[in-house]
């Protein structure tokens, strides 16, 4: 391959779509993947990778009939294309938010434990004080979640905390409490002051792996005395079948106060009790980038969201 300079001449800087060709190939490794990707033909795709090895006189992959490779050189560049890629990305971002706040699109990102019994509050809220918005809401699991706030996919997220991840800031909305979901004749059913210790005991159902509702729950326990590993039924990947596991009598679980109604409403097979104070609890938050563009705009969002918030069964942080 010839090098840019040859001739005399100057290096010739490459292109964003260039950059933004070849990171999508990097990322996938596949032509046709990444041209679906990024909405480009793969001739075109192909094309503009070729002229950013041109333009920077190096080989980034390496071709084979059956699959793409990078090349040493072309680990490094991927990283370097993805870091500028995300500063242009900032740079457009600071551009619209100084240009209008609260206008353009805001890509939510909503964990599944909160999506189904926070959105309607969110979604007047947004459609009622913000109608130049674009609302795109994406319910995901928290590490899928923090992983697309980090990489520029997601803006802004809905989610439990603490995280404890570096370089995101939280925006606490609220705290709201847990409780007990039982079959109908259950011992527990009907109490307002239930001992975190009856937890030791009980046939409890949670979320599948992955969601933070059961690591919070599976927190309480221990909190409680549970014993580490003591049998606890995995069966569900949502609330919804989780309640009805336990109208069927499989066992108990943890419920928070927001999901309650939505989830035990019309159902004669269910008792619920409350825990004696302090009642476990979890605390919602708005999750943002440190430093983004849209901190104003994102802590204003938070407040407003409190405002609205003050009808639900939860208790408001004040900001």
């Amino acid at each position: 391959m010839a090098s840019p300079a040859s001739g005399g001449g100057r290096p010739r800087q490459p292109s964003l779509a260039q950059l933004r060709a070849f990171a999508a190939v990097a990322e996938h490794l596949h032509f046709r993947e990444a041209a679906a990707e990024i909405g480009m033909s793969q001739p075109a795709l192909s094309g503009a990778v070729s002229a950013l090895e041109e333009a920077l006189g190096v080989q980034l992959l390496e071709r084979t009939t059956r699959r793409v490779l990078l090349s040493p050189a072309g680990e490094r560049v991927a990283a370097r294309a993805r870091t500028v890629l995300e500063a242009v990305g900032d740079l457009m971002e600071e551009a619209e938010a100084a240009r209008a706040p609260f206008t353009g699109v805001l890509r939510l990102g909503v964990i599944p434990t909160v999506a189904p019994y926070l959105l309607p509050t969110v979604l007047r809220l947004t459609h009622g004080s913000y109608p130049d918005l674009d609302l795109q809401v994406h319910e995901e699991q928290t590490a899928s979640l923090l992983e697309g706030l980090t990489q520029g996919r997601l803006d802004l997220l809905l989610l439990a905390v603490p995280l404890g991840v570096p370089n995101v800031t939280e925006l606490p909305l609220f705290d709201e409490d847990f409780v007990l979901v039982a079959p109908k004749e259950h011992w527990l059913g009907g109490r307002a002051d239930i001992p975190r210790g009856a937890l030791k005991e009980l046939d409890l159902l949670l979320l599948d792996e992955g969601h933070c509702l059961r690591d919070q729950a599976l927190d309480i326990c221990r909190e409680a005395g549970r014993e580490e590993g003591a049998p606890v039924t995995t069966s569900a990947a949502g609330l919804s079948t989780l309640v009805q596991l336990v109208a069927g009598g499989l066992g108990v679980t943890l419920l928070p106060r927001t999901a309650l109604r939505v989830e035990t409403a019309r159902n004669d097979l269910l008792t619920t009790g409350y825990f004696a104070d302090p009642q476990p609890s979890r605390r919602i938050a708005l999750v943002m980038r440190t430093g983004t563009a849209r901190q104003a705009e994102f802590e204003e969002f938070a407040g407003a969201l409190r405002e609205a918030m003050r009808l639900l069964p939860v208790r408001v942080v004040e900001g």
